[in-house]
């Protein structure tokens, strides 16, 4: 009992201060605001974050990467016309449209949700083991050259209408890399992303690989759409940071979003198109009886908070539990007593 204590202000100090950590200072851009950062950064995983930030491999530490030193990305870049060719394909044909239309599966996307309301859509390739039965039919070479990048987790075509824009916002879940290849640009300044303070503007062709857990935001002010490849790469980390992925990636293959009917949805989509209508008639409560409004959201968002807050917490026990058997095992001689054995 009394090792017990120590152990466990460890870890509220460790928690705690992981969340203190990001919300003031990592990076050149913070948040304003606690609302903000609860609202646009998921402080819940932060403590997770944190131990891949650590465990995170040196090339994998900026806001911003050389791409360069991500040799295996190279064959996408080699392939860019094969792959904007593709993806024209299905603008053309309004594919992307579907994003905004509620009769439609791909509406209800829990990663993306927030963004649809400011004119973003996309189309998905590949996500977390998952290929769409659509993304075969229709882009079947572009899928070809993302098999030949086994660190390529996740994929999706994106567009950025003109005039639209991406609002301030971290990624919750640090297990990947954000990469974007420009297809169809206004190869424009106007056109461009923020990322923790750096603003970078697409041009077709070119790359660009960064951390989505810093602060970023993008708009198009330009006169043509955006129209980009966008992929989550695996982050590369130490062994103890593979162990958090392994968790985050069972996580994210819960999200799995179907482009049309058809295609695969993760178990928590299929949650939330469900209660979706329910939860629009709440939002109507704002304008006639705001205090029913706010108790049923703080309620609903205290709600999913613990939910997650217990996964997080449970993978740390975990996490915690495999790194104290390793060392009672390496200190009671168990590893050297392994190696003789054999």
């Amino acid at each position: 009992m009394p090792v017990a204590v120590p152990v466990f202000l460890l870890f509220v100090i460790f928690v705690v201060g992981s969340m203190v950590y990001v919300y003031r200072f990592r990076g050149q851009a913070h948040y304003q605001s606690v609302g903000e950062h609860w609202r646009k950064g998921w402080p819940i995983f932060n403590p997770l974050n944190c131990l891949l930030y650590l465990f995170t491999e040196k090339r994998a530490r900026a806001p911003i990467m050389d791409r360069q030193r991500f040799a295996e990305l190279q064959v996408i870049q080699d392939n860019w016309e094969i792959i904007r060719r593709e993806a024209v394909e299905l603008y053309e044909d309004r594919v992307f449209d579907q994003t905004s239309d509620p009769e439609s599966s791909a509406y209800y996307d829990i990663g993306f949700r927030t963004f649809q309301k400011y004119g973003w859509s996309k189309f998905y390739l590949k996500w977390y083991g998952t290929k769409h039965n659509s993304a075969r039919a229709s882009c079947p070479e572009t899928l070809k050259i993302l098999d030949q990048v086994p660190s390529v987790n996740g994929a999706m075509f994106s567009i950025l209408p003109v005039g639209s824009q991406l609002t301030r916002h971290s990624d919750p879940m640090a297990c990947s890399l954000r990469y974007h290849l420009g297809l169809s640009t206004p190869n424009d300044d106007r056109c461009y992303i923020n990322i923790d303070g750096q603003d970078y503007s697409w041009r077709d062709g070119e790359d660009l690989i960064f951390d989505e857990t810093y602060l970023h935001y993008a708009h198009n002010d330009a006169e043509q759409y955006r129209l980009i490849l966008m992929c989550d790469v695996e982050r590369p980390t130490w062994l103890l940071g593979r162990v958090i992925n392994f968790f985050y990636k069972g996580l994210m293959r819960l999200t799995v979003v179907p482009n049309v009917e058809g295609d695969q949805r993760g178990f928590a989509n299929n949650l939330f198109a469900r209660i979706s209508p329910a939860l629009a008639r709440v939002r109507e409560l704002k304008k006639t009886n705001r205090r029913r409004y706010k108790a049923i959201k703080y309620s609903v968002n205290t709600l999913l908070a613990l939910v997650i807050g217990g996964m997080v917490l449970g993978g740390m026990m975990a996490l915690n539990g495999l790194i104290a058997s390793t060392a009672s095992l390496v200190a009671d001689g168990g590893v050297g007593a392994a190696a003789s054995d054999s």
